[in-house]
C-alpha cells in the first residue's frame, strides 16, 4: 500500500485508528479456550467487528513469538485473514528488527514475502545498513523507531548531543535514507509536546502512534499538535480495544470501544478529508 492509498483509506473510513493486536491467551474470554486455535478465533472476531472503521492492525509479534510455533501459526492464520481485506486496512509487524545487513535482509523477507505485511516497525540503533534492506520492497513501509511511549524512552532518546536530543538526530537522520512514500516514525503518545516540533522537523512523514489509552496520551493534543495535511498519523490502541470486554460479547465491547476512540478523532477529520 502506498502513502496515497493509504490517505484515502482514512478519507474513506474516516479514521485513522490503528487496533493492536497484543494477544494473549490468558486475557481473551474463557468460551474461546474450546477452540483449537483461540488466538485466531480472537483476532478473526476483533477484526470483524472493527474492519469498517479500523485503518490499520498491528499484531505485537511479541504474544505470538512467546508461544513458539503455536503463536507463529496463530499469526499467520490472522494475516492470511486480513489478505481477504487487501486495499482495506494496512497491516504492521511490530517487530522492532535492526541487524547487520544480511541479517536485515532475511527479516525483511520474512515479513513482507512470507506474511505479506505491509510494514514492520524497525531499531535504527545499528544504523543505515540495518535499515536500507527492508527499504528494498515497492509499497512496503519502515516504521523506524523515534520516540517511544515508554517510561524508558528517557534513558538515551533525550540525550543531548551536540546537534540536539538524540531522537531529533535520529529523525532528521532517517530522511536521508528513504521518502515519506516509504517512511514512517514511532512517536509516542506520552510525549504529547514533543509533537509539534517533530513534525517540524518531518513535515510529510506518517507517525505511528502508541500509548494512547491504557498509557495514558492525550489523543486530543496529539491530533492538535501532529496532524499534517494528508493526516500523517496512525493512531495505535491495543488492550483499551481487544479486552474491553471479557465475555461472549466481548467483540461488541471491542467495536464500541474502537467507536468511542474514532467518535474523538471525527473533530480533526475535515482538515485533510479531501484530496
Amino acid at each position: 500500500m502506498n502513502k496515497q492509498e493509504l490517505h484515502r483509506l482514512i478519507i474513506k473510513k474516516r479514521s485513522f485508528l490503528c487496533v493492536g493486536l497484543d494477544t494473549d491467551l490468558a486475557l481473551i474470554p474463557q468460551h474461546l479456550l474450546k477452540f483449537s486455535d483461540p488466538v485466531f478465533e480472537f483476532n478473526k472476531a476483533i477484526i470483524d467487528a472493527t474492519i469498517d472503521i479500523a485503518v490499520a492492525y498491528k499484531p505485537n509479534l511479541a504474544f505470538y513469538e512467546s508461544m513458539g510455533l503455536r503463536g507463529w501459526e496463530s499469526l499467520e492464520k490472522t494475516m492470511k485473514y486480513l489478505g481477504k481485506f487487501k486495499g482495506e486496512v494496512f497491516t504492521i509487524a511490530d517487530a522492532k528488527r535492526g541487524d547487520i545487513g544480511n541479517t536485515s535482509k532475511m527479516y525483511a523477507k520474512a515479513f513482507f514475502e512470507n506474511m505479506d505485511f505491509d510494514s514492520v516497525t524497525v531499531a535504527p540503533y545499528m544504523g543505515e545498513d540495518s535499515v536500507t534492506p527492508f527499504l528494498q520492497y515497492k509499497d512496503k513501509w519502515v516504521i523506524l523507531l523515534g520516540l517511544t511511549s515508554n517510561k524508558g524512552s528517557a534513558d538515551f532518546q533525550f540525550l543531548e548531543t551536540d546537534n540536539g536530543k538524540l531522537y531529533e538526530r535520529v529523525i532528521i537522520k532517517a530522511q536521508q535514507w528513504a521518502s515519506p512514500d516509504q517512511l514512517m516514525f514511532v512517536v509516542g503518545a506520552t510525549h504529547p509536546e514533543a509533537f509539534k516540533h517533530i513534525r517540524q522537523l518531518a513535515p510529510d512523514y506518517f507517525y505511528l502512534v502508541p500509548g494512547v489509552g491504557a498509557q495514558g496520551g492525550d489523543m486530543q493534543k496529539i491530533c492538535k499538535n501532529g496532524l499534517s495535511p494528508d493526516c500523517g498519523l496512525l493512531i495505535n490502541s491495543a488492550r483499551n480495544i481487544i479486552y474491553a470486554g471479557k465475555g461472549d460479547d466481548f467483540s461488541d465491547a471491542a467495536r464500541n470501544s474502537a467507536l468511542t476512540t474514532v467518535a474523538e478523532m471525527a473533530q480533526f477529520l475535515p482538515a485533510f478529508s479531501k484530496e
